[in-house]
């Protein structure tokens, strides 16, 4: 698996196989190729790829998660959008 991180503040965005295409520039991400879809607020500055991960949370979800490249650390503010 492989996952983009939010550098500032390491909260796992995505969590995509590794079989699948991440571009990152400096204007936004491509994932997928051909296309599938584009993140238009995740770039090359603010951003950090891990790939090849074995270690992943069977219960991830965008933002649930930190990642610093080794460990993952449940989010601190982190809410169950379906517990409310």
């Amino acid at each position: 698996m492989k996952t983009i991180v939010e550098t500032e503040t390491g909260l796992s965005k995505y969590l995509l196989d590794d079989s699948v295409t991440i571009t990152v520039n400096s204007e936004h991400i491509v994932v997928g190729n051909p296309a599938e879809f584009i993140i238009a607020d995740l770039n090359s500055s603010n951003t950090t790829v891990y790939e090849n991960l074995a270690n992943t949370r069977a219960d991830w979800t965008g933002n649930k998660y930190m990642f610093d490249g080794t460990t993952w650390t449940q989010n601190p503010d982190w809410v169950d959008p379906d517990a409310e």
